[in-house]
């Protein structure tokens, strides 16, 4: 005869799941914020030195390669969100460090536009923003999946708004576009966050969990450069 379970045996047993499958989603989230976080280091590192040297920037901005800078980070996310399932671990780590070195060619330009300290302070603004808004998303019990196609109706119409501008250079409408994309980033942040945490697996092997960490760092890293921009153009120090 089968021996059966005491309710006590049982319920330690399942305790102990639930340590194990927690500790497993802290990790795989603490290494979601760390490729972030490195790739942030990366995009402020090569952005300094790249306005430090006048002769990179010449290089850059004064030919036609500057469209290859300013567009570049946009065909590297294209890419990535096409081939990631296809890609190696370490290859999708390869493309995420080059996309992020890119975008600090591509952001290098804001030294010369504003102040050093005004950057340092509005920088300093968006991650204690950001910091508070994946918290929620991370902590809360609240289902933010309703937000998705608020935020993504926003999020297309910052675009065009954007491409609107371009034209008519007007200072008003660049202010609204700001102030709305600082509260869209704000809640991507918040709603980007459940969703990577809800896509954790324990059971998904090495390859596959490095890869789905790279995508989550690379949503959130994308909500926080597009943050710090609609915050630099609001509280920015201009040279």
């Amino acid at each position: 005869m089968a021996r059966e379970y005491e309710p006590q045996t049982v319920a330690r047993a399942g305790a102990g799941a639930g340590v194990a499958i927690d500790e497993g989603l802290r990790s795989y989230m603490l290494r979601v914020y760390n490729y972030m976080t490195l790739g942030l280091g990366i995009t402020g590192a090569v952005a300094l030195l790249t306005a430090s040297s006048p002769a990179m920037m010449t290089a850059i901005f004064t030919t036609p390669l500057q469209w290859v800078v300013i567009l570049a980070p946009l065909g590297f996310v294209i890419f990535f969100s096409a081939r990631l399932h296809k890609m190696s671990a370490g290859a999708a780590q390869i493309t995420f460090w080059l996309f992020a070195a890119v975008m600090g060619l591509s952001l290098s330009t804001i030294f010369l536009v504003y102040t050093g300290t005004s950057i340092a302070r509005v920088f300093f603004i968006t991650a204690g923003a950001f910091a508070a808004m994946s918290l929620y998303g991370y902590t809360t019990k609240r289902d933010l999946t309703s937000w998705g196609s608020f935020l993504f109706m926003g999020l297309i119409g910052i675009i065009i708004a954007m491409l609107v501008n371009t034209f008519i250079q007007s200072a008003m409408m660049h202010f609204v576009i700001s102030v709305i994309g600082v509260l869209v980033f704000t809640g991507l942040t918040a709603y980007d966050t459940q969703r990577i945490k809800e896509e954790y697996y324990a059971g998904d092997g090495a390859d596959v969990t490095t890869k789905k960490a790279i995508s989550g760092a690379l949503r959130l890293y994308l909500d926080f450069i597009n943050l710090f921009i609609m915050l630099l153009h609001l509280f920015g120090g201009r040279e």
